[in-house]
């Protein structure tokens, strides 16, 4: 059940739009949408409702786009044209039609081709090829293929992995690692893996590096093809070592290698980085020049160009400007960072053009060092003049800070809150405008300009008081408790929002 599972999927993935369409069709799904919809929709079908009817429906369009040649029509290898293959040896249930005939399709005969390179990779750097790379050859028609490698140690080789320091707990300096890549002659080719790989050494299963997940919808996970350590399963003698490969065969072509590396930190690539590849400030200031040189056909001037001093990768300060030789931009990003990123996720590409970013181009900028070290952090852009300089960007938030400070006056503080005895502020007041209390003492004098001094000790403050009341007043303060004299007076005048004039306690 699972294996027809597997077998499923895979064929799926194979599928062309008009295949998808029609599998999704014939389910009564909907085939709107790009191929990696359809192909997630498709996936997810096969997942969910898995039938004998979906998977022959499933199995027809595989054969209707591989469709398997008649037998009379099946090429057959010349005879005296044996196929022999060194370090491989076929599975125990390899037949003589599984030899010839692949996927019903007769199989094209592989002459001695010319040897297929792959990528140098900066963490790894190979001392010997154990297994130079060899093809893997399906045995049998089943989708599921088994190929076994041997291969020996040399006394030699065996002591230099026995005593290897560790970069981390169980990670040795030196390893035997296994690479798999496609089938092809031209150029150099990267790590990649064929569906449904296993890797079993002396009897053990290794591990092979999962899948990443995917944050977004339909997007199937990428599974980060890099070499596989198989050293912890070794055995470390001169006893012959066996690595049986189970990979699935839809078709493609891959080859297996085996090397002896030695392994490096994003330390130890820092470090080549910065003894081996930091341009210098002056040729720095010339590329800028360059850049900005007037050209008398274009109708637009740059007088300038602004560079972030923060990172594009991690939004923080740049520590250690980095960038590519070959990219246009001048705006850099941290090389710790970019390689401590790579040596967990290696991707190599550039973070602020997408373009590809290899170790051996990256450079460390001396000019934007030295800016770094002038300017301070809350500097965050600058600007490159055409005659090389540069001057800092303030933030417009900054800029509107010191232009507020600057037109504010600046007025003198006064205190007019009266602490009592014990160091507490004065209690609320309720004194009108008579000057009686709530508490029924005796009533306060009028104070000259509106103020008062209340019981607590606290000042009392008349706020809405104007010159005219002042001068009506006198500035004399009369008897709170003489109320015939004050019956004959005139109503209270009433402020500009209409309510009494009562004293208000300032504290």
């Amino acid at each position: 059940m699972a294996a027809e599972l597997v077998e499923a999927m895979n064929m799926v993935k194979s599928f062309r739009v008009s295949d998808l369409q029609t599998l999704l069709a014939s389910m009564g799904r909907s085939k709107s949408g790009l191929k990696q919809d359809l192909v997630g929709r498709a996936l997810r079908l096969v997942q969910t409702e898995y039938s004998p009817e979906l998977l022959k429906n499933v199995r027809q369009l595989y054969e209707s786009r591989f469709p398997k040649t008649p037998g009379w029509l099946a090429a057959r290898r010349p005879e005296g044209v044996p196929v022999t293959y060194s370090s491989l040896s076929s599975s125990p249930n390899a037949t003589s039609q599984g030899a010839d005939y692949l996927n019903g399709i007769s199989k094209p005969i592989h002459t001695p081709a010319a040897e297929v390179k792959l990528v140098p990779l900066p963490f790894y750097q190979t001392l010997e090829t154990l297994l130079p790379p060899t093809e893997l050859i399906a045995q049998s028609n089943e989708k599921l293929q088994d190929n076994q490698c041997i291969f020996e140690l040399t006394p030699n080789q065996a002591d230099q992995i026995r005593n290897a320091s560790e970069i981390r707990p169980g990670i040795k300096t030196f390893q035997v690692v296994l690479r798999i890549c496609y089938t092809d002659s031209i150029g150099v080719q990267e790590d990649q893996y064929p569906p449904n790989i296993a890797v079993k050494v002396n009897q053990s299963y290794c591990h092979v590096p999962g899948y990443y997940p995917s944050n977004k919808p339909g997007v199937e996970p990428r599974r980060p093809c890099r070499p596989i350590n198989i050293t912890p399963w070794l055995h470390l003698s001169t006893v012959t070592n066996r690595v049986t490969i189970t990979w699935g065969n839809f078709g493609k072509r891959y080859s297996v290698a085996v090397y002896l590396v030695r392994v490096f930190t994003a330390a130890d690539l820092f470090s080549q980085l910065k003894l081996c590849s930091v341009e210098s400030a002056e040729r720095c200031r010339e590329r800028i020049q360059d850049k900005l040189r007037f050209d008398p056909e274009s109708e637009i001037a740059t007088t300038g160009l602004r560079v972030s001093l923060i990172c594009p990768l991690v939004k923080m300060r740049l520590g250690v400007p980095c960038r590519v030789l070959t990219c246009a931009h001048l705006q850099c990003f941290d090389a710790v960072f970019f390689l401590q990123m790579n040596e967990k996720k290696p991707t190599w590409t550039c973070p602020v053009c997408d373009k590809p970013a290899p170790f051996e181009l990256l450079t460390i900028d001396g000019l934007l060092s030295e800016i770094l070290k002038e300017t301070s952090e809350d500097i965050e852009e600058i600007e490159y003049l055409t005659d090389g300089s540069w001057r800092p960007i303030r933030d417009e938030k900054d800029r509107d800070r010191e232009r507020e400070r600057s037109s504010t006056p600046e007025y003198p503080v006064v205190d007019i809150c009266i602490p009592e005895a014990n160091g507490h502020s004065p209690a609320h007041s309720s004194t009108s405008l008579t000057g009686k209390s709530g508490s029924g003492s005796t009533g306060m004098a009028g104070l000259t300009g509106g103020a008062a001094v209340a019981l607590g000790g606290g000042a009392v403050v008349d706020l809405t008081l104007d010159s005219s009341s002042e001068e009506e007043g006198g500035g004399a303060g009369g008897d709170s408790e003489d109320t015939e004299d004050s019956a004959d007076s005139p109503a209270p005048k009433r402020g500009r929002y209409n309510y009494d004039k009562d004293l208000v306690t300032a504290y």
